[in-house]
């Protein structure tokens, strides 16, 4: 094996696993970043460790490619935090930090906290590089585990604080497994039986319901998902991280369900007699707290991760598989079923989400003043292009956009935050990183756009020409009635500290940091604005003032609003 240096391996390592950008916070692995100089690799040094995870993470959800981030040693509990999201949402990241030597513990070393153990509850794979020679295996080993089976992020902990072990020298091999550059990493196919089990429960039901989840888009099955419902002639209800896997006017979609969701989607699922999980951890927020399906309906379950199989529900029958591969054996296997068939339960369904648009028509077509968050939904559903993408932060920025953003084009995607407020912006700028040539709009609140506001001057920097849009209504307003509660029915004396903001122009601020800068106040000026924004070659801040009191609505149950299972993040 030739002799090299750490450094050289990781840059040639990097290069060879198609890794196109890496985001930081300096002084870390400063030689290893001086051996790409002459490659096509763009080193984004961002403001904040935080942000490195989500830009990561954005990166990766819109490539499948591993996003790596990297901090030194002082930094490594800020990116671990910031990995949180891409573990919920099962986003392949490779975090690499400095860490203590053997010399060093124990004695109060500048800067040294022993932190390994923080990374154990965000990663599929912790692991400590102690020596040179490790470099090679524990790199291919953590460009595996994240690629393989559900993706996920993993961490690599690099001796010493600003990770000068790699400059040493050693007999290294480079060798990239290339194969796990991109998830899925592997394609397994599901058990024939099952798969005729599944459709024979489906057939024998009357009012069946599809939940397509993250997997389906991480699997590239959107089509296949598409095809398999039109077949079974099966409503389909989409996870937040599956909104782009069907368009809103397909006759087939109900919306996303839940507790971020469309009251429309909840009530299909209450009727449901089947439900047929695709892809989704059947976790609380896709469930509303796992009251649809309700307990007892039938549920066949298809996961490329066996630790989810019947994990939430008893399933009926499990599928271990991944879905894009699983769905076209069920076509395949699939009967072709007469027009006929449940057209009585689809057009239910399809009434279902008639009368809920129509409920909602209203709001969305608002010109009221402030503007209504549900109007700025639609005026960006409007002018958002074929292959335009839509970027959501959590809170009520998740529940508007699942509940009134539409997207109209099979090519269109969305990704959204998996929990932390404040992800919006910076995993924008990620996924506008992973695909640099389309137009990339971030729904953001106030609230969210302070967290990681900086990153503009990154954004900036790197012609990272992404669109923020920010619902700015002067306060983290999701919190009012949470006060209003804690107050006993009417807050009093100071409690407007704990929820309200001063006014800002966030388009002066974007101006100062060399960004575009727009304010839009009356409704009717909203679509010229967007329109101009996704058309100018800069990073665009699109500051809309908002109603201060549009209260996103809790989510839809059986026994009316259901205040307790609503999420108290976000603004």
């Amino acid at each position: 094996m030739p002799k090299m240096t750490g450094s050289h391996l990781f840059a040639e390592m990097m290069k060879d696993y198609s890794v196109s950008h890496i985001f930081f916070v300096p002084a870390f692995m400063l030689k290893a970043f001086a051996e790409m100089e002459d490659m096509p690799i763009k080193r984004i040094m961002v403001h904040g460790e935080k942000s490195a995870a989500y830009m990561a993470d954005g990166y990766a959800r819109a490539s499948g490619k591993p996003g790596v981030c990297m901090a030194q040693m002082i930094g490594a509990s800020n990116l671990a935090a910031g990995l949180r999201d891409a573990y919920m949402a099962g986003a392949p990241v490779l975090a690499i930090t400095g860490g203590p030597t053997p010399q060093s513990r124990y004695r109060h070393a500048y800067q040294e906290v022993d932190d390994i153990t923080q990374f154990d509850a965000v990663t599929k794979f912790n692991a400590q590089v102690d020596s040179v020679a490790r470099m090679p295996d524990l790199l291919r080993q953590a460009f595996r585990v994240a690629t393989s089976g559900a993706p996920g992020p993993v961490h690599l902990r690099i001796q010493s604080h600003l990770g000068q072990i790699t400059e040493q020298e050693a007999e290294l091999d480079v060798l990239a497994e290339t194969m796990y550059s991109r998830a899925p990493a592997f394609r397994p196919e599901p058990e024939m039986h099952r798969v005729r089990d599944a459709l024979a429960t489906i057939a024998r039901a009357r009012r069946p319901m599809i939940v397509a989840g993250g997997g389906v888009v991480a699997s590239d099955a959107q089509p296949e998902l598409v095809e398999l419902a039109e077949r079974l002639r099966v409503p389909v209800a989409t996870s937040l991280n599956a909104k782009a896997a069907m368009t809103d006017a397909h006759p087939l979609n109900v919306g996303v369900p839940g507790a971020y969701s469309r009251d429309c989607a909840n009530r299909a699922l209450a009727e449901a007699d089947l439900v047929f999980f695709i892809g989704s951890h059947t976790g609380g927020q896709v469930t509303n707290n796992w009251m649809f399906p309700a307990v007892g309906t039938t549920v066949v379950q298809l996961d490329i991760d066996p630790e989810e199989l019947g994990r939430n529900y008893p399933n009926t029958v499990s599928i271990l598989g991944d879905a894009k591969v699983s769905l076209r054996r069920l076509i395949d296997a699939a009967p072709a079923r007469s027009p006929e068939e449940r057209t009585q339960w689809v057009k239910h369904v399809q009434q279902i989400v008639a009368d809920w648009r129509a409920e909602n028509a209203g709001t969305r077509n608002s010109d009221a003043a402030p503007i209504r968050p549900e109007r700025v939904c639609k005026e960006i559903s409007d002018v958002l292009p074929p292959n335009g993408i839509v970027v959501s932060d959590t809170g009520h920025a998740g529940i508007w956009t699942a509940r009134m953003i539409e997207l109209k084009h099979p090519a269109q995607r969305y990704y959204r935050t998996a929990g932390s407020l404040g992800w919006g912006f910076p995993g924008a700028l990620g996924v506008k990183c992973a695909l640099p040539d389309r137009p990339v709009v971030c729904f953001t609140g106030d609230g969210g756009f302070y967290y990681h506001i900086a990153e503009l001057e990154t954004a900036r920097r790197h012609n990272i020409n992404a669109v923020i849009v920010v619902n700015n209504n002067s306060a983290l307003n999701q919190e009012i009635s949470l006060n209003d509660i804690a107050y006993g029915g009417k807050q009093r004396g100071r409690a407007e500290e704990m929820w309200r903001f001063p006014h800002i122009n966030f388009a002066k601020i974007a101006e100062g940091f060399g960004c575009v800068g727009m304010r839009v106040e009356k409704p009717g000026e909203l679509g010229e604005a967007l329109k101009h924004a996704i058309a100018v070659d800069k990073p665009v801040v699109v500051d809309v003032v908002t109603d201060m009191y549009a209260i996103a609505p809790h989510p839809w149950t059986s026994s009316g609003r259901d205040f307790h299972s609503y999420q108290r993040t976000g603004a």
